[in-house]
């Protein structure tokens, strides 16, 4: 598996952090900066807010 991560990008993106953008950092280098294992980063893009609520909706219970 390979994790992508493409912030910046006209789409939305769900990631996390600590898995991702910061998993060179050790945990309590990620704590220091803020980042939290349990953390998840939401970056919106151009859909449409509907889809985007939706989509959340099959992910958060």
């Amino acid at each position: 598996m390979t994790l992508l991560r493409n912030i910046g990008d006209a789409k939305s993106l769900v990631i996390h952090p600590a898995s991702t953008t910061h998993q060179q950092l050790t945990p309590a280098e990620q704590e220091e900066t803020g980042v939290m294992a349990d953390y998840i980063r939401l970056s919106i893009g151009l859909e449409d807010v509907a889809d985007l609520k939706a989509d959340i909706r099959l992910v958060v219970k």
